[in-house]
């Protein structure tokens, strides 16, 4: 039984499994643009025959058939082409216990400067085809119509912005299993080196941070990644947890996990189960696991 379970402890992610990882990876804009498409194009499709049958209940139908078309894929296509700076809106703030109030309203004003900008391009995209056609394109009264526009738009942002962060969250964790096995297999859980760095210099959406060592409350593996996260925000670092973990451990940091990393002085207490599990809370609200395999170490280290 003990040899059964060890070797499935180390067995290696199957070969394809890593191949499209890295696949993904290399391609990851183009998956998911394609992947939007292909809904947008779906529920479009969908919504526009619907909107064709209401009209033509009674036999005489008052709009052209390729009005509703028009109308559904022109708010695609619009979305579509402002879908970056939803990426920007999500990643600016992402979701934390700190500050929820702060957070809802910079997402509110997102999502009506989306919005704004989604009805504009839809509008100009609709006058152009209307035109090519010899005819006018209504839009409406112009308030009644953003608010209704504005409902949609709104819950579309809210659904895109946990679809994100789902993925994000899934993804992470499934290249940090391939990665945890790797580092075991190849055994670059040990320092990197003696040097114990006061700041990383980290890149992240086109620009160059510097990260205070003493500022990281705790690092998540995420692939051939770490991410840390400080005064509420993640920034992405190439390198594995166990190498940063040994080359911040003579400035206080430990691994409780298989995953994770903390700062001692982010620390608000630690919570011990009778099953040699644990929680560990930081003070900026977040919750983390302890893991029985680090426990006596942490606990060394803490001592």
């Amino acid at each position: 039984m003990n040899d059964k379970h060890e070797n499935r402890a180390t067995q290696q992610p199957p070969p394809s499994l890593n191949r499209w990882i890295e696949r993904f990876d290399r391609h990851r804009t183009r998956y998911v643009y394609l992947a939007l498409a292909v809904y947008f194009f779906i529920n479009n499709t969908i919504n526009a025959s619907s909107v064709w049958m209401e009209h033509s209940r009674d036999g005489t139908p008052d709009i052209h058939l390729w009005e509703p078309f028009a109308w559904e894929y022109t708010s695609a296509l619009s979305i579509l082409l402002l879908f970056p700076f939803l990426l920007f809106a999500y990643r600016r703030n992402p979701p934390r216990l700190a500050r929820p109030v702060r957070q809802l309203g910079w997402h509110l004003v997102a999502s009506l400067v989306f919005a704004a900008a989604h009805v504009t391009l839809m509008i100009a995209m609709r006058e152009l085809i209307y035109a090519l056609d010899g005819s006018d394109y209504n839009f409406g009264p112009g308030l009644r119509e953003f608010w209704y526009e504005y409902r949609k738009d709104a819950w579309g942002y809210a659904m895109f912005f946990c679809l994100y962060h789902v993925f994000r969250l899934t993804y992470s964790r499934l290249k940090g299993e391939a990665s945890l096995i790797a580092e075991q297999e190849t055994g670059t859980d040990a320092p990197s080196g003696p040097e114990v760095p006061e700041h990383f210099l980290v890149r992240k959406l086109d620009r160059e941070f510097l990260v205070r060592v003493a500022e990281i409350d705790w690092i998540e593996s995420s692939g051939n990644y770490v991410n840390l996260h400080s005064r509420g925000r993640i920034y992405p670092l190439r390198s594995t947890l166990g190498a940063i973990a040994g080359r911040l451990a003579p400035v206080g940091f430990s691994r409780i996990h298989r995953g994770l990393v903390v700062n001692h002085n982010a620390i608000e207490h630690i919570s011990l189960q009778s099953s040699g599990d644990g929680e560990v809370q930081l003070r900026c609200g977040k919750l983390l696991n302890l893991s029985r395999r680090y426990r006596d170490t942490f606990k060394q280290a803490l001592a």
